[in-house]
């Protein structure tokens, strides 16, 4: 009898294989969890006061032998003679006797400035920092700086003040939220220099307070945890690709055409297949900024076609025999994903492709930019929620589908009703994995959409753990490895068909039940061809 591995593997061998699926899905947080360092680390950088008098149009050092004219504070008797233009905040990326590397992948500077508060210099509602800023890179200390990027950046400064304001609290410090400057998509080089003005006239810089000192904390991946990653990818590339090639190949021995299920399960081998190619091993010798967009496609396509699988993959066990095999019968369910992967593509390229050119564009900068961010990330987030609510309505409607059919099953004899409910558990129980990995992907995707945002809101403590990361990623290359695995056609079918036909016959002949049962379809599974509204009808 033709089929598919999942109905006519023995039930030791399937056993066997769950177990050695459990074992890598293990394997894969206890990789995170033992060996991968944290995703990312954060070091504060305090910005020196250096002196530039002549404002002179070069790159001030804040250490080392060619290290500028500087003030500790401003309080110092010389601070008191020199003017707000000739001060520059200088920032050495990373500390001394350290060096960047390529591991790091991105780099990410926010600023947290100190502001005292003073009866006379207050902070003025929703006033609007200007901010002079200039990047340089080299690769060696005895090098001379190379300009890689100057711009003039606005960024809105929202602080707050939890005393009284009395002369009594002149000197406390304001609460001022971070402000994110600076995000490179790569981290080509082992030196980075930052010079930060904040420019000063009649309209430019006018009621932002008392500025004591500005602090920088730079942000990065850590190069443990990019090797570990680019590791599982490097494994999980060729497992995936050769398994969706096997799958097709088997597809195209059967004597039907591929329906749409199976060719949406080819659909989701590919797009594992295109997350996992480990582009970051070739980043490591190039400067391309464009890792990061080219790493928020790749989740982008997966994502989009992970969902739409799910969707597909419950209807076809619901739809009636006219409407199966028609991707146009779920037009407005794929339309809607379709549409909210659009709308974060362009969300995206509005933050990471501007940064090609101007790595201190923030679509953060402005309130209305702002505002916009936080819209998309809750509207996202409250999508795929109602995504997942809406899946398990699907999956209890099929559930409750395949009970109908159940009741067919004993008026049939007995060596064929245990075979059907032993089909019938095996699909249920792909099911609810089915549930629980969409559960443990909606949990995923907002979190990374949180994380994402998080230093540019200001809240320091969200952190995915880097077990979770990788427990995720490789419940996604097994979970795919399984569907593709399962819903191969068997090759016992050939064997079935020779060497068992005169049992099969007998064991036919009487079941006009079974006949209405499984319906005329052709499909990848019994199971598939029997839980259609028709057959139940």
């Amino acid at each position: 009898m033709s089929g598919a591995v999942i109905e006519n593997m023995s039930t030791k061998k399937l056993f066997f294989l769950g177990f050695v699926i459990l074992g890598f899905q293990v394997l894969s947080i206890m990789v995170g969890a033992l060996i991968a360092p944290s995703p990312t680390s954060a070091i504060r950088y305090l910005a020196t006061k250096c002196i530039n008098r002549h404002r002179v149009h070069g790159w001030l050092m804040p250490w080392g032998s060619n290290r500028c004219q500087q003030v500790n504070s401003f309080d110092e008797p010389l601070a008191k003679t020199l003017d707000a233009n000739d001060i520059v905040f200088a920032v050495h990326i990373p500390l001394p006797n350290t060096q960047m590397s390529p591991w790091f992948q991105f780099m990410l500077a926010v600023l947290q400035f100190d502001i005292a508060f003073k009866m006379i210099n207050q902070i003025e509602e929703d006033v609007i920092i200007t901010i002079d800023a200039g990047l340089a890179h080299r690769d060696d200390l005895k090098s001379e700086w190379t300009t890689a990027r100057h711009s003039v950046e606005q960024r809105p400064l929202r602080c707050t003040f939890s005393v009284p304001k009395t002369y009594e609290n002149e000197g406390r410090f304001y609460h001022c939220d971070p402000i994110p400057i600076m995000q490179l998509g790569s981290v080509a080089h082992k030196y980075f220099l930052i010079n930060l003005r904040l420019p000063v006239n009649d309209t430019v810089n006018v009621g932002i307070g008392e500025i004591k000192d500005i602090n920088l904390v730079g942000i990065h991946q850590n190069g443990g945890f990019t090797k570990v990653w680019i590791s599982m990818k490097t494994v999980f590339t060729p497992w995936i690709f050769v398994a969706s090639v096997w799958y097709w190949h088997r597809i195209g021995l059967l004597a039907r055409p591929p329906v749409l299920l199976e060719k949406v399960i080819l659909a989701l081998g590919v797009s594992m297949t295109i997350l996992n190619v480990p582009v970051e091993w070739l980043s490591l010798g190039c400067d391309w900024t464009w890792m990061l967009l080219l790493e928020d496609a790749q989740q982008g396509v997966f994502y989009a076609t992970l969902f739409c699988f799910w969707i597909i993959f419950c209807g076809e066990h619901l739809m009636d025999q006219s409407q199966r095999n028609r991707l146009s019968a779920y037009w407005w369910q794929v339309g809607l994903v379709m549409f909210g992967s659009s709308i974060l593509l362009v969300f995206d390229l509005s933050e990471r492709g501007v940064h090609l050119n101007n790595p201190f564009y923030s679509v953060w900068a402005s309130e209305i930019g702002t505002n916009i961010s936080i819209t998309f990330i809750l509207v996202a987030g409250t999508s795929v929620c109602l995504y997942f609510l809406s899946l398990c309505g699907m999956v209890r409607c099929v559930f409750r589908n395949i009970g109908g059919k159940i009741q067919q099953l004993p008026a049939m004899p007995e060596a064929r009703r245990l075979r059907y409910k032993g089909m019938i558990f095996r699909f249920k129980f792909l099911m609810l994995v089915t549930l629980a990995c969409a559960a443990i992907t909606v949990i995923f995707f907002i979190l990374n959409q949180v994380s994402d945002g998080h230093w540019l809101w200001g809240a320091y403590t969200l952190q995915v753990h880097s077990a979770f990361l990788t427990g995720v990623y490789g419940m996604w290359n097994l979970y795919v490895f399984t569907i593709i695995f399962l819903y191969a056609p068997s090759h016992k079918h050939k064997r079935n068909n020779s060497g068992d036909i005169q049992q099969t016959d007998l064991l036919e002949k009487p079941e006009s039940q079974e006949t209405q049962l499984i319906g005329g379809e052709p499909g990848p599974t019994e199971t598939y061809r029997i839980t259609g509204k028709v057959a139940q009808e």
